[in-house]
């Protein structure tokens, strides 16, 4: 789909310093050329384009545009106060929500976002291919939106909502093609739609979470069975799959099944890692949650949960990045609000990942996780998704909180508001 903006003259962005990926080094002073939507020169040419528009950011590093490898756009984001949203809100006034959280996540620096499932009532229309597709067209700023449409749960799995909210029988109830399937007839079926109308990854609920009242954390939900069904349809169609996975013996189940990638992966055994690392499955490790995350307002026994689990899942995020398995960014946004990434770079920093390796998680891991050649580095013949922070970001990660300049595709998106 072609953007709806036509391009503008040559850019060239100096800075002081821009980050090379791949060597690990900082390159003093930094420059690029901007023609169109692509990065058509690293460095400053001997001679500039006719026209060409000089922007002098200053004291600043360049890196490429961040990416957020679990966001939910539909939710969260300004006045998200109400347990009683996903029963207030139609489908219309959900996606404006998603319009202000996705120019929120762009302004703030993350360029590629995966939206991974919605879990309300829609008849079956994927908003967020409906949103990928506005912003492609210009319609509305936000970032490149990688779309799993519907999540695919069991009923009463971790993501229906009539469990999730623990709303009354006939409260909200979702059909196959908005994501609740129960066996292997229907889970083909609920894949089959997300794909016939426009999503890029399935994501599906392998186990249960700590919010939602489905018992212990991390019990396996779909049988091994009905998990391969999910992944042979979509791998079929050329889609990854995402798998909610918590216990241990869901995320061994979801690996074997060929699942390409988990989220979570709180309560993982060093045997299961290891498998990962084996099978190069990646893992989206959410673990800025487990401290961010405000359970204040849920259920008793939730927050219990949430006590329980959370010290185990920051350790196995420790354990996951010692032993090497490829751990790309990934928010779980609204779970930790829109935007912040910068506090789950931290957070894998903190779990002891190098500030390169984090910075590599929302760059380069996250482009390979999605297939995308095109973006995640600074280097001629990619896009143009740039950003500049302050300081030296290979020694504090935190300066990511403090984006001072985006560009997406070659357009810029300045100044950041403070939101």
């Amino acid at each position: 789909m072609a953007p709806a903006r036509a391009a503008g003259p040559p850019t060239l962005l100096r800075a002081a310093r821009l980050l090379d990926l791949d060597k690990g080094e900082l390159v003093e002073p930094g420059a690029l050329l901007v023609t169109g939507e692509h990065i058509t020169a690293v460095g400053e040419p001997d001679r500039l384009p006719e026209d060409t528009v000089v922007r002098d950011l200053g004291d600043v590093t360049l890196l490429p545009g961040l990416m957020d490898m679990e966001v939910n756009l539909f939710l969260g984001g300004p006045d998200h106060r109400s347990p009683l949203i996903p029963v207030q809100e139609d489908p219309a006034l959900r996606t404006l929500r998603a319009v202000a959280n996705a120019g929120r996540t762009l302004r703030r620096g993350y360029t590629t976002v995966r939206n991974l499932g919605l879990f309300v009532q829609t008849g079956g229309v994927l908003l967020d291919v409906a949103l990928k597709k506005a912003v492609d067209l210009g319609w509305v700023d936000g970032p490149r939106i990688v779309p799993a449409g519907h999540a695919i749960a069991p009923t009463g799995g971790h993501l229906d909502p009539t469990m999730f909210q623990a709303f009354a029988p006939g409260v909200l109830p979702l059909t196959v093609e908005e994501g609740i399937a129960d066996g292997v007839a229907e889970v083909r079926k609920a894949v089959r739609h997300q794909i016939k109308y426009g999503a890029q990854v399935i994501k599906v609920c392998a186990s249960n979470g700590v919010m939602s009242h489905t018992g212990p954390a991390g019990a396996q939900q779909y049988s091994d069975e009905e998990l391969r069904a999910i992944v042979d349809e979509a791998h079929r169609a050329g889609l990854k799959v995402a798998a909610h996975c918590m216990g241990d013996t869901a995320m061994r189940a979801a690996v074997h099944a060929g699942v390409d990638c988990l989220e979570h992966g709180f309560l993982a055994s060093d045997e299961t890692l290891d498998l990962m690392v084996e099978r190069g499955t990646f893992l989206v490790a959410t673990t800025s949650l487990t401290e961010s995350m405000n359970t204040a307002h849920a259920d008793p026994a939730l927050q219990a949960k949430a006590a329980e689990v959370f010290p185990r899942a920051r350790e196995s995020t420790s354990r996951a990045i010692a032993r090497g398995v490829r751990i790309a960014l990934g928010t779980d946004a609204p779970a930790v609000p829109h935007g912040r990434g910068h506090l789950e770079l931290a957070a894998l920093v903190a779990r002891g990942m190098r500030p390169l390796d984090a910075l590599r998680a929302a760059t380069t891991v996250a482009a390979e996780l999605i297939d995308a050649e095109d973006r995640g580095r600074l280097e001629p013949g990619l896009l143009a998704d740039v950003i500049a922070v302050p300081g030296d970001p290979l020694a504090d990660v935190g300066v990511t909180e403090k984006v001072s300049f985006v560009m997406k595709g070659g357009r810029v998106y300045r100044p950041v508001r403070k939101d």
